[in-house]
């Protein structure tokens, strides 16, 4: 006799990250709690708000605006950051401490405007499409732009002070994964306005593939969390692990010369499993014949997404402040 199915009935089992049952319901067992949003910040004076981009499907965003010294009557112009938060395409949040944190901290310090984008999560939104919020996102960013035209009404943060000849894309993690498919996109598709970007940064990108590379595991590297969260929740991607998606450097991959980006940012952390790819991935894209500019920064001994979850100690300061730089640098 075959076993009874239960509603409750595990369908998708992820170490430490959820849990998902075959009745629909999903449990997270990782995640930070959601914090408001707030006008000023006691330590950095940053204000934050939430918006909405689109309400059915729902895809929102936080905005972190730097505290701006009056100068003259005229609105001071920031470079714009477009932010894909990490957590492997099914936890975290736009809205969660840590990021909401990491954002305020690398806003003060570089003087920018974030928009960090709330995608939906998966296994609710298949992966596909939570690029397609991430790109949305960006389009709905890149609207502001247009004098007579865009959103029917503008989003007053973006149109005051949003520099739209300084516009920057960046993600950590699996933010980074959707950051570098969106950069992808925006080689190949037409955003809005003609807006282009300036550059971006991606900090311990969340790549994998079949084969190990460097120091990666060289027995049951399919039972490693990347590849288990990649399978369990995109399942019926093509090419499986080995997707362009997620293994942008395997055989029949696009090339990576045709990243929609004028400098390109690349993070790796000495002891996050993922640093090898991370390295590849620059080394990559500078003999792929991208026209950009980039850099490679290495943190040594530090763990993954070290300088978000640990904002506050010196190590996470000094990157910060890396990319607070990077996002200031002329082009």
């Amino acid at each position: 006799m075959g076993s009874i199915c239960t509603s409750k009935e595990v369908e998708i089992e992820l170490p430490t990250l959820l849990r998902a049952y075959k009745d629909g319901t999903v449990e997270r067992l990782s995640g930070t709690p959601y914090v408001p949003p707030c006008l000023e910040d006691p330590k950095t004076g940053v204000a934050s708000k939430d918006i909405t981009i689109r309400e059915d499907p729902l895809i929102q965003a936080r905005f972190h605006l730097p505290k701006l010294e009056p100068v003259n009557e005229q609105p001071e112009k920031l470079p714009i950051l477009v932010y894909y938060h990490g957590g492997g395409f099914c936890i975290e949040s736009a809205f969660s401490l840590v990021e909401h944190q990491y954002l305020t901290t690398l806003v003060a310090e570089g003087k920018i405007l974030a928009v960090s984008i709330e995608y939906r999560l998966a296994p609710e939104c298949p992966v596909p499409t939570i690029f397609d919020d991430c790109w949305e996102g960006l389009q709905w960013v890149a609207s502001h732009s247009i004098d007579n035209g865009g959103p029917a009404v503008k989003e007053p943060w973006l149109a005051d002070h949003g520099d739209f000849h300084r516009v920057f894309v960046a993600g950590d993690s699996a933010g980074a994964t959707i950051a570098h498919n969106v950069l992808m996109r925006a080689g190949r598709d037409p955003i809005v306005g003609g807006m282009k970007i300036s550059g971006a940064y991606l900090t311990h990108p969340y790549f994998w593939g079949s084969e190990p590379i460097g120091s990666e595991p060289k027995t049951d590297h399919d039972k490693e969390l990347p590849h288990i969260v990649w399978t369990s929740l995109y399942p019926t991607a093509k090419g499986g692990i080995d997707s362009p998606m997620i293994n942008p450097f395997v055989t029949g991959a696009p090339s990576l010369a045709g990243l929609g980006c004028g400098r390109l940012l690349v993070s790796v952390a000495e002891k996050d499993l993922l640093r090898n790819r991370g390295l590849k991935y620059c080394e990559a894209v500078k003999e792929s014949g991208f026209k950009g500019e980039v850099e490679l920064v290495e943190a040594e001994g530090e763990d993954h997404a070290f300088h978000i979850v640990t904002y506050e100690k010196e190590s996470a300061q000094v990157m910060i402040k890396r990319l607070a730089a990077f996002l200031n640098k002329s082009c």
